[in-house]
């Protein structure tokens, strides 16, 4: 125990400092992009006609230039570095020999652009920012500075050089795309007194950045541009939360003009929620993190390619997961065993246009997703079957192992140690409802953890039910159970046995729990809450007639056969969650995934198609024979 309890440490330790290396060079080429965005916005107020009209500013865009050559060279190789730090070269080239601005924000931007393909960064938030939030923060943060309007004219702006920013300059608001905002919020400015606010919870800062974004553009035309909005398909067919985020308002106005390009503009950042839909915006995330994993591959970064490909089914498929299930469980199996294949791919080596291929394959099944998510398509019966399925399915096989429990303890007389049981099953249930409130009320719960809490809650009861298993099959004989009356009748559990009673159904039960609150949590809205809430309520009385039969006639068959069926039922379970704890570990990225080609996949038995699944259920049903074979053994002698 102690030996993989510092296996664990270390692996952890190398799981941070790997966290640490891609941190380092995310934030490097943010950063980079960063300073780009500066000198393409800001380098017009240097220079005009090739002369300096700002001595000042055209030292800060040569310093920015040489910061981000930098920055540039001190990333990891790359296929696309050499171009990289040519450009980065024509740009400094360009900023020394004081050409015309659009000469140089042109340059800029491209060496932007190549720069996140070929080191791809996260580029749009995880889920629909909160402008109002927004609001607030930048009332309490910002305002002093900016000015209660975003004028630049706050009572702290005397004092500082350079002035702050004014937000509702038009012409250099058009110039400047919600990405690059949160950027600067993320990490500050140098030589300004513009600080980071790093410390604000990232969803914090793309809220702030579509505030701060938004005051350029009067509330006033929000209404009309909301109008222009809903009567163009084609801008809402092609608008995604990626290019909304990365898009200068700029670009908008080439495309449909200013005037109606900033009224469009004035409705879309203060309700960036009209882009995607909230129940599908996670597959847009699923799709740029693809997208991104992509061009990492292009440009010779295998392992950001792998990591990007991890993020696109933890942080944007893996949430939608259980709702899917419900309205479509063959899509949801398809697109999971899909983006598992892509991932292989991808570690074993595929060349970049396989790898795009099975992306473009995946995208044609989010679409099918999209649909079947509308929530024009869920009807009240459907919500109500989908509320009874979950939790009669998942608080089944916790309800069994309970009451084996329960059944044990009464028939060996040990009526104090039911307390124990009780307590278990009582706290998972609150516990359950405290990660409830906090998933939906103060954090967001990532698909890792989500698969982590499942996969290593799923291997730790089954090596208790292993355990048990095979010693309930050693009680099965008469003359056994006879002798374990004998020795242990009238001792009361020790507290140690006791508290293991209660920690393993603490975990089987809590693993349950937390697996209907993510499927609640996904099937719930306004809508269909009454549905919902009478499907929760009929699989609960549906749970309750099963709990009551088997109480009943589990007491009253002998003791001899109660502990037979009792141990077959527990092997069968064991192998079950040994299938799904391995299966969530693989998701999660915690363990490789071999696909096994023409495997059936059956959940409810835990079988999923990969060589380590499998491998692991085989394995263990090996364990419980061995255990069974001694078992037969010791009775014989």
């Amino acid at each position: 125990m102690r030996f993989r309890g510092i296996g664990f440490l270390v692996l952890l330790c190398v799981q941070l400092i790997l966290g640490v290396e891609v941190r380092a060079d995310t934030d490097s080429v943010l950063v980079a992009w960063r300073l780009l965005d500066y000198i393409a916005v800001d380098y017009r107020e240097a220079v005009r006609d090739g002369a300096v009209i700002n001595a000042d500013e055209y030292a800060e865009m040569v310093e920015f230039a040489g910061t981000t050559k930098a920055k540039l060279d001190a990333l990891p190789p790359s296929g696309e570095k050499a171009a990289l730090q040519k450009q980065v070269e024509d740009l400094q080239a360009a900023i020394a020999g004081k050409a015309a601005p659009d000469v140089v924000a042109g340059l800029a931007r491209g060496l932007a652009a190549q720069l996140v393909k070929a080191y791809p960064v996260p580029l749009v938030p995880t889920a629909v920012p909160e402008v109002q939030r927004g609001k607030s923060l930048y009332a309490e943060h910002c305002a002093s500075c900016h000015g209660a309007t975003g004028d630049g004219k706050g009572p702290a702006s005397r004092e500082l050089n350079p002035p702050p920013i004014a937000f509702t300059d038009k012409e250099r608001a058009s110039e400047r795309s919600i990405f690059a905002l949160y950027q600067v919020i993320g990490q500050g400015l140098d030589g300004t007194s513009m600080a980071s606010f790093a410390h604000l919870p990232s969803q914090d800062r793309w809220a702030l950045a579509f505030y701060v974004g938004s005051l350029a553009y009067p509330a006033e035309d929000a209404a009309k541009g909301e109008r222009l909005w809903k009567a163009d398909t084609g801008l809402r067919r092609r608008t995604t939360l990626e290019s909304l985020v990365g898009d200068r308002p700029a670009v908008l106005d080439t495309a449909l003009g200013e005037n109606v390009a900033d009224k469009i503009t004035a409705y879309l950042r203060r309700n960036p929620g009209a882009v995607v839909q909230a129940s599908t915006s996670s597959l847009a995330l699923a799709r740029t993190r693809l997208s991104e994993a992509v061009r990492a591959l292009e440009a010779g970064n295998r392992s950001a390619a792998s990591d990007l490909a991890l993020s696109a089914y933890l942080d944007g498929f893996e949430p939608l997961e259980k709702v899917l299930a419900v309205h479509d469980g063959a899509l949801m199996r398809r697109i999971e065993a899909a983006m598992g294949d892509l991932r292989t791919s991808i570690q074993r080596g595929a060349a970049a246009e396989d790898v795009r291929t099975r992306a473009n394959a995946l995208d044609a099944l989010f679409v099918d997703a999209e649909t079947a998510l509308d929530p024009r398509q869920a009807t009240a019966a459907s919500s109500f079957f989908g509320a009874f399925t979950v939790l009669l399915r998942e608080a089944l096989e916790a309800l069994l192992i309970v009451i084996v429990m329960l059944t044990l303890l009464r028939k060996t007389e040990r009526h104090d140690a039911e307390l124990y049981v009780h307590i278990g099953w009582v706290s998972a249930l609150g516990v359950g409802v405290l990660t409830w409130v906090v998933a939906t009320y103060l954090i967001a719960i990532s698909g890792a953890h989500r698969e982590l809490t499942e996969g290593f809650g799923s291997l730790f009861a089954a090596i208790i039910l292993l355990w048990v298993g095979i010693w309930m099959h050693g009680k099965s004989q008469a003359d056994a159970w006879q002798r374990y009356i004998h020795d242990k009748l009238g001792h009361a559990l020790s507290g140690r046995s006791a508290w293991g009673l209660f920690g393993l159904t603490f975990i089987v039960v809590y693993r349950e729990v937390f697996e209907t609150i993510l499927f609640y949590a996904a099937l719930w809205n306004e809508d269909n809450a009454s549905a919902v809430m009478a499907g929760a309520g009929a699989a609960v009385v549906a749970l309750a007639v099963i709990a009551w039969i088997l109480m009943r006639y589990g007491r009253a068959l002998p003791v001899g056969k109660f502990f037979a069926y009792s141990s077959a039922l527990l092997a069968v379970l064991c192998v079950v969650l040994v299938g799904k704890g391995v299966s969530a570990l693989q998701e999660a990225g915690w363990m490789p995934m071999t696909p096994l080609a023409g495997y059936v996949r059956l959940e409810i038995l835990g079988i999923y198609p990969t060589v380590q699944g499998v491998a692991a259920q085989v394995a263990t049903a090996a364990i419980l024979l061995v255990g069974i074979w001694n078992n037969q053994r010791r009775l014989v002698q």
